[in-house]
């Protein structure tokens, strides 16, 4: 495992480079207080005001007069390019769940490396905050308070199966995989409760259920994936 960076007992909010907007930081930070930027995210951290507790990436794309604005003791740059900055920063956070804003919409090809992140470090969750919609690796059991005809959708980053109630198209006996089945544009038919067998489905929600799935994960038996060896 690597070693953390940032520890906290509360939500962290990690800010990216990607399409992101002030509301959407101030939203982040009011309820995930402890601010960490992945190399250039720290732009939008610091242009509006935020106290980034580290910075965290290869630092190939932050800018000089940006690294200034930040204390050298909260730089921690990771040379290394086999990994994307978000899995760097989201790696080194320990947090009972992180907060990402700017990691949605702008590069297709940035938005499936972000998901790949999320399934192979289950053990670490974030939920993702987009323009419409916020995106997470389903845990192994969650209840949401989603209203008739809302949107729930499921894709799966491998084979996968699961139980549901409340869905319009429940996914029991269902066996997901990318390449196969998927569980796109299913419909609330109001509360929802997902099981899951294991962890490779990605959640994909409206996104005002954005403090539900924080405060979600922050119950004390809430049930998470282990570390994946």
């Amino acid at each position: 495992m690597i070693d953390p960076i940032v520890h906290s007992t509360s939500p962290v909010t990690l800010v990216g480079a990607g399409e992101a907007t002030p509301q959407d930081l101030q939203k982040s930070l009011m309820l995930a207080p402890t601010c960490v930027a992945a190399d250039s995210g720290a732009t939008l951290a610091l242009s509006h005001g935020a106290d980034i507790a580290a910075l965290i990436g290869d630092f190939d794309s932050v800018t000089p007069d940006i690294l200034a604005e930040i204390p050298s003791e909260r730089h921690f740059r990771v040379a290394e390019q086999t990994s994307t900055d978000f899995e760097k920063a989201l790696t080194r956070i320990a947090a009972p769940v992180v907060l990402g804003i700017g990691f949605l919409g702008g590069r297709i090809d940035h938005q499936l490396a972000v998901f790949h992140t999320l399934v192979t470090f289950p053990d670490r969750p974030c939920v993702l905050l987009g323009p419409q919609e916020v995106v997470c690796l389903a845990p192994p059991h969650i209840e949401l308070p989603l209203e008739a005809g809302e949107l729930v959708s499921l894709f799966p980053m491998g084979a996968v199966t699961g139980r549901s109630a409340g869905l319009n198209w429940p996914i029991e006996g269902l066996s997901f995989s990318p390449s196969s089945r998927i569980g796109t544009s299913n419909r609330a038919l109001g509360r929802v409760s997902l099981e899951m067998d294991g962890p490779e489905m990605l959640l994909i929600l409206p996104r005002r259920l954005m403090p539900v799935l924080v405060q979600r994960f922050l119950q004390p038996d809430v049930a998470r994936w282990p570390f994946r060896a």
